[in-house]
């Protein structure tokens, strides 16, 4: 094993062999096109005009200042800030705060939060970004995985002791090199999508933006699982793939809504019976007389919604509803496991699953990567520990104090990383510029932003409004 070892070393130190974004076994692109492009004075990367359907308006110096640190955030709309935009993400709150931590050092925090983006999408703006002179990424990510089509006949029919074999020799400079020789003997692109895979149009293409785009979510445990072991092997790329650059990561839990955001799609388990159904429906509406404020029996309400899960344990609506239950008898231990069971059976998840959280702890450990739970910070500060509107607009959406309170955390973070040293008024300061930056917004922002909210809710109902001839109603 020496010489092949010694020939990895020799390929990482001349850097040959580096994978390629078409390296990944579980889709292709049919083109990638640069999240920033030079501006016309050649003094600013920005994001040109044609990606800002997806990004906000970006940009950072060409030629970076001696005493610059600069941070790129990856992620999703919730690093973007949506329902309103990057001026109250937490990407610009950090940014304030860590110039009223540390004047002295231009800090510049540039946001790469693309609307509808998951993990695979990421991959190649990692790339681009770590070409820009990073002192840092910020890598939050978990929430879009199910958003876009796709399939995985091609990883079930190689099997699953394979595919593994495969996942790990992808990670060796001397794999690709050979791989790529080989392909040249065949006469073929080693840039060249590999056989079988989907290929996914340049932008996102969400299910959720076209009409009745709920009905094209069916229960299907392969999709899911292969959308879960997707996302870990792209969590393990994005991070391998910094750190072999030399550029720091800090990963993110994401955070969810699970106290005020009913499941997105409830579908009856497959050999329910007619007569099932029928005893099912009947608990339900007597657990709804139970419920009216005129005759309410909280304990029959939950008698009635415990024996309607029993009948039918896959139908997600029913746990959400008998959590609500639980939270009003203060039973919250178990009203979190109701809630968190209701996310876990949506048919349509937009909300990061469980096996996901794990590979996002499981990858940091792996690879001592430092990690950030953001599920666990809303948690300490929300009612009965449960994450709900209180600090956040929809199903993941935090707001504006939301996103106020992640920067805090995350600056905190970079205190505890050494890399922010605050002086002593940092608290003061930052408050008094929070403020500062919050009065300068005009109304018109704010204005937007709950038109973009409205229009999340209308989405998150299945009511898109592409058609699939590609027009618009």
């Amino acid at each position: 094993m020496l010489p092949l070892l010694a020939f990895e070393g020799l390929c990482r130190v001349c850097d040959w062999g580096r994978p390629a974004l078409h390296d990944d076994p579980f889709v292709g692109f049919q083109s990638v096109r640069p999240l920033f492009v030079l501006s016309d004075d050649g003094m600013q990367y920005e994001v040109p005009k044609f990606r800002q359907v997806y990004f906000c308006a970006e940009s950072f110096p060409a030629r970076k200042p001696a005493n610059a640190y600069r941070i790129f955030c990856l992620g999703g709309s919730t690093v973007q800030g949506r329902p309103f935009a990057i001026e109250t993400s937490f990407t610009s709150w950090l940014e304030i705060s860590l110039r009223a931590a540390q004047p002295e050092i231009n800090w510049d925090v540039v946001n790469c939060g693309g609307v509808s983006y998951a993990s695979y999408r990421l991959l190649p703006i990692m790339q681009e970004v770590l070409a820009c002179e990073p002192d840092l990424i910020i890598l939050c990510t978990g929430h879009n995985e199910f958003l876009e089509s796709r399939t995985f006949e091609h990883l079930a029919a190689r099997g699953e002791v394979v595919n593994h074999a495969i996942a790990v020799a992808s990670r060796l400079r001397t794999f690709t090199l050979i791989r790529e020789q080989y392909l040249r003997a065949r006469g073929q692109s080693s840039d060249a999508p590999r056989e079988g895979r989907p290929l996914l149009p340049t932008e996102v293409d969400a299910l959720l933006d076209y009409r009745n785009g709920l009905e094209d979510y069916r229960r299907d445990e392969t999709w899911r699982n292969g959308v879960i072991g997707q996302f870990q092997y792209n969590l393990a790329a994005l991070v391998r793939t910094a750190q072999e650059a030399g550029v720091p990561i800090l990963v993110v839990n994401p955070v969810s809504n699970l106290r005020d955001c009913p499941p997105f799609k409830s579908l009856h388990r497959d050999d329910l019976t007619a007569q099932e159904q029928a005893e099912w429906e009947a608990l339900c509406s007597e657990a709804d007389r139970h419920l009216d404020r005129e005759h309410l029996d909280r304990p029959a309400a939950i008698d009635c919604l415990e024996q309607a899960c029993r009948i039918d344990p896959q139908y997600a609506a029913t746990f959400y509803r008998l959590g609500h239950c639980y939270l009003e008898a203060h039973r919250n231990d178990e009203a979190l496991q109701m809630f968190e069971r209701a996310r876990d059976l949506d048919i349509c998840p937009p909300r990061i699953l469980p096996p996901m959280n794990a590979a996002i702890f499981e990858v940091a450990r792996d690879t001592g990567t430092p990690l950030f739970d953001a599920q666990a910070l809303f948690e300490s500060h929300s009612r009965d520990g449960i994450v709900g509107d209180q600090w956040l607009l929809d199903h993941v959406h935090p707001s504006i104090d939301g996103h106020q309170l992640l920067a805090d955390a995350l600056a905190d973070k970079l205190v505890e990383m050494r890399i922010v040293s605050p002086a002593p008024d940092w608290p003061e300061v930052r408050q008094a510029r929070y403020q500062e930056h919050l009065e300068s917004l005009p109304d018109l922002y704010f204005l937007k932003g709950m038109q973009r909210l409205e229009a999340l809710q209308r989405w998150s109902q299945g009511r898109g409004v592409k058609l699939r001839d590609g027009s618009q109603k």
